[in-house]
């Protein structure tokens, strides 16, 4: 004869531990949060690490993949939302970057120009136009 599972299992365990969690972040100091975020981000880096490329593409085309859903769902307000963040965070980014790094990306800019008009020709020159 089996045994009986006793007390909480399952669904109800586990729903019950996300919500103790929760309560207790909560209460936590900001001290506790940044060495608990910390831990959780040198946790990732460890994994990320230690992965193999294989594992690391299928990583990053999951990432990609749930990435594209998103913005397929997102409404048109979302989608302007998410734009003008990234404005913003553009233009926060470029504010700050010394006059060294602002040459640098001028040419990294430029450098890439140039790729893309080469690739527009060759692909251009391969179609016959």
């Amino acid at each position: 004869m089996p045994n009986r599972k006793r007390g909480i299992t399952g669904d109800v365990a586990s729903r019950r531990e996300a919500i103790r969690k929760r309560e207790w972040r909560v209460v936590e100091t900001e001290e506790e949060r940044s060495r608990r975020l910390s831990t959780v981000a040198q946790r990732g880096q460890d994994r990320r690490a230690e992965e193999t490329e294989e594992q690391r593409n299928s990583r990053l085309s999951d990432m990609a993949q749930r990435g594209q859903e998103r913005r397929a769902e997102e409404t048109e307000e979302q989608r302007n939302r998410r734009l003008s963040v990234m404005g913003q965070r553009s233009q926060q980014r470029r504010a700050e970057e010394t006059e060294e790094q602002r040459k640098e990306n001028t040419f990294l800019g430029e450098r890439n120009v140039y790729v893309s008009d080469n690739i527009c020709k060759k692909n251009k020159s391969e179609a016959g136009i």
